[in-house]
């Protein structure tokens, strides 16, 4: 018997390619591979790639697909650094997870290959956005008065809405920052807790903190609390007050009630910005059934003015470890 055609032979083979990118000024790619090339090295890794530089040419080599993805990667840094971007072991990874849709070879992704048009500026440093998600959020919170901020931990969405707070602060489009979480693992009352209220209140608000002294000079950040331009408070503090001319935003806000929900949104006034952040999949209330965030979002959608900004896994920009944990847990859909 003659011997079957084996039609499998090459199905595991991954089609290869060898690219070639040319930048314009050399000089610029001593920055763009980083200290000791870690850069180069970490696209590399990530991508499962050879890059070898001669001269202003860069050579990459690997799968069709994973090269192409290299090459987008290596232009969209290239001319962030162009632009007077600073390029950190974040942009890289940001860059790298922007490249993740297929890429035709020879077609270079814009969003991927632009350095982002969207920027939040403060005193301390200017901030781009590091996932496509990103960049929709940036523009709504610039655009809109009410943004709910959807997802999972270490997409941003805290981070980048005291930093447009801070930015809106500085340039006096607001007067103050009103910057809040419901206490749920107090249970509101904080009574119990020892020390004066604002003892009491940091650890639940640890990444606010964070955020704000990260855009602003500690000096400044102690000096604009003390005099109220700046107000960190349990969302309990919010009734009977309307608030106009003011950056609010609330954190972690799947922990509030339908009721607690109903009177943050009904304090906006007149000149005021709300951002409401939160991972509706993380409800840590006695009754997860309601959470007023789920409800808001519900009842809320489509309303003029109001964004709705979803994040998923594969905008955590905190560090890829995080966003495979987050998958493990779950599942790749999530």
């Amino acid at each position: 018997m003659g011997k079957k055609p084996n039609h499998h032979h090459r199905e595991d083979v991954a089609e290869r390619a060898r690219l070639e990118v040319v930048f314009e000024r050399p000089h610029l790619l001593t920055t763009l591979f980083g200290q000791y090339d870690q850069n180069l090295v970490a696209i590399e890794n990530r991508l499962g790639v050879y890059i070898a530089a001669r001269g202003n040419k860069l050579q990459i080599e690997g799968e069709a697909h994973a090269a192409a993805r290299a090459r987008d990667v290596m232009t969209g840094l290239y001319n962030r650094i162009v632009a007077g971007q600073e390029i950190d072991a974040g942009a890289v990874e940001a860059v790298i997870a922007m490249s993740s849709e297929p890429t035709l070879d020879g077609i270079i992704r814009s969003d991927v290959a632009e350095p982002p048009k969207v920027m939040i500026r403060t005193r301390k440093k200017t901030i781009v956005p590091r996932s496509a998600t990103q960049v929709t959020y940036m523009e709504a919170l610039n655009r809109n008065d009410i943004i709910f901020a959807l997802g999972p931990a270490g997409t941003g969405k805290t981070y980048l809405a005291v930093a447009q707070a801070v930015s809106q602060l500085i340039t006096g489009s607001v007067d103050r920052l009103i910057l809040s979480r419901p206490a749920v693992e107090a249970g509101e009352k904080l009574g119990f807790l020892p020390g004066d209220m604002k003892e009491k209140v940091d650890p639940y608000l640890r990444p606010i903190y964070d955020a704000l002294h990260d855009t602003l000079p500690a000096e400044q950040v102690e000096r604009r609390i003390a005099s109220g331009e700046i107000e960190i408070a349990p969302l309990a503090f919010m009734r009977g007050r309307t608030l106009a001319n003011a950056f609010i935003v609330l954190d972690e806000a799947q922990n509030t009630t339908i009721a607690q929900m109903k009177m943050f949104l009904t304090r906006f006034g007149e000149g005021s910005r709300m951002v409401i952040c939160g991972d509706p999949k993380q409800v840590d209330l006695p009754q997860p059934g309601t959470s007023g965030l789920a409800d808001a979002v519900a009842r809320l959608d489509g309303v003029e003015g109001i964004a709705m900004v979803p994040f998923g896994i594969s905008d955590v920009v905190r560090h890829p470890v995080v966003g495979r944990i987050v998958q493990a847990y779950e599942g790749p859909d999530a």
